[in-house]
C-alpha cells in the first residue's frame, strides 16, 4: 500500500466521507432501470493532498514532456513542460496552467502529470476534486491508462478510462468514457453529465469512478450517472488490469478544436486532492 502526503481528514473530509456512506448504503438505478453495482471502498491506497508547496511530489508524479507524436495522437497544439509556470503546488492546490506563448516551436504550453511506474492499481475507487478552466480549445482531463507491459501492448489494447473530460466552451458538461480495442476514439463508449444552474469552472467538484470486475461506475459529486459493463462495449473488455493516473490540460486538438479570439489565457485546472481506494474483500 502506498500512503503519500498523509490522508488528512481535516481537509474536505466531510464531503468525501459522506460520499462513501452513500456508496455503502444505496443501490442506484440507471436510466434503463437496470440495477447498477455499488461497492464499498474504504481502504485508501494512495492520496495526494498537495500539502507541500513547490513541484508535485516526485514519489507519485512523472511528467510527459514535449509535443508527442501528432500532438499526442490528437493534433493538440501545446508543448508539455514541468516548469513551475505550467505546474506547481501552492496553498494545498495543484495548479496546472495552460499558457499562450512561443515555446520550443509551439504556441502554447501546459503540463501533463502521470503516475506510471509509481502508482498503478487494478479496480477500486479513483477520485479527484477539481475546478476546471474555461474557453474554446481548452481540454482538461482526469484519466487512467492501462499497463503497457513494458511497451509490448499499445493503445487502445491497453485500455483507457476517462474519469472526467471537459471542453472549455461547454462549462456545464463533463463526460466519462472508455476506450478499448474496437471502441476507441470516435467509436468510444461515453456518456455526459450536465450541471443544472452551475458551471464546472466556478467551483470545485468531485469526479470519480468505482471500478470492479465487469463494471465501471462514473460519478460527479454524489451522483452516479453512468455504468459501463462488458455488454456495453463493442469489442474486448480490457479493464481487468492495473491502470495509472493522468492529469492534464490539452490545448486544441481534434475534439475541442483550436482556441479562438475569445479564449483567454492563462487557464488553470485546480486540483484539491487525488485519492484512490481499494476494493474490500
Amino acid at each position: 500500500m502506498i500512503k503519500i502526503n498523509k490522508y488528512n481528514m481535516s481537509k474536505n473530509s466531510y464531503l468525501a466521507m459522506s460520499l462513501l456512506l452513500v456508496m455503502i448504503c444505496v443501490i442506484y438505478s440507471c436510466n434503463t432501470d437496470e440495477t447498477q453495482t455499488v461497492t464499498n471502498f474504504t481502504e485508501i491506497t494512495m492520496a495526494d493532498e498537495f500539502d507541500v508547496d513547490g513541484a508535485p511530489n516526485p514519489d507519485i508524479w512523472n511528467f510527459d514532456i514535449g509535443t508527442g507524436q501528432n500532438g499526442w495522437g490528437n493534433n493538440e497544439l501545446q508543448y508539455y513542460t514541468s516548469r513551475p509556470e505550467n505546474v506547481v503546488v501552492q496553498n494545498g492546490i495543484l495548479i496546472i496552467t495552460a499558457r499562450e506563448e512561443q515555446f520550443e516551436g509551439s504556441s502554447y504550453t501546459s503540463a501533463r502529470l502521470l503516475t506510471k511506474g509509481k502508482f498503478e492499481q487494478k479496480y477500486g475507487r479513483w477520485e479527484a476534486r477539481i475546478r476546471l478552466p474555461y474557453g474554446k480549445g481548452i481540454w482538461p482531463a482526469f484519466w487512467l491508462l492501462g499497463d503497457d507491459k513494458n511497451g509490448i501492448e499499445i493503445w487502445p489494447e491497453i485500455g483507457e478510462i476517462d474519469v472526467m473530460e471537459y471542453l472549455g466552451d461547454e462549462p456545464t458538461k463533463v463526460f466519462g468514457t472508455v476506450h478499448g480495442p474496437g471502441y476507441s476514439a470516435g467509436e468510444s463508449i461515453t456518456k455526459s453529465y450536465e450541471l443544472e444552474g452551475d458551471r464546472f469552472d466556478t467551483g470545485f467538484h468531485i469526479f470519480g469512478i468505482e471500478w470492479g470486475p465487469g463494471y465501471i461506475n462514473f460519478y460527479v459529486d454524489d451522483v452516479l450517472y453512468n455504468q459501463i459493463t462488458p455488454e456495453d462495449v463493442t469489442g474486448r473488455w480490457v479493464f481487468d488490469d492495473r491502470f495509472y493516473i493522468i492529469l492534464n490540460i490539452a490545448v486544441g486538438g481534434s475534439l475541442p478544436g483550436a482556441p479562438n479570439a475569445e479564449t483567454v489565457f492563462p487557464q488553470t485546472m485546480l486540483v484539491d486532492y487525488v485519492r484512490v481506494y481499494e476494493m474490500n474483500n
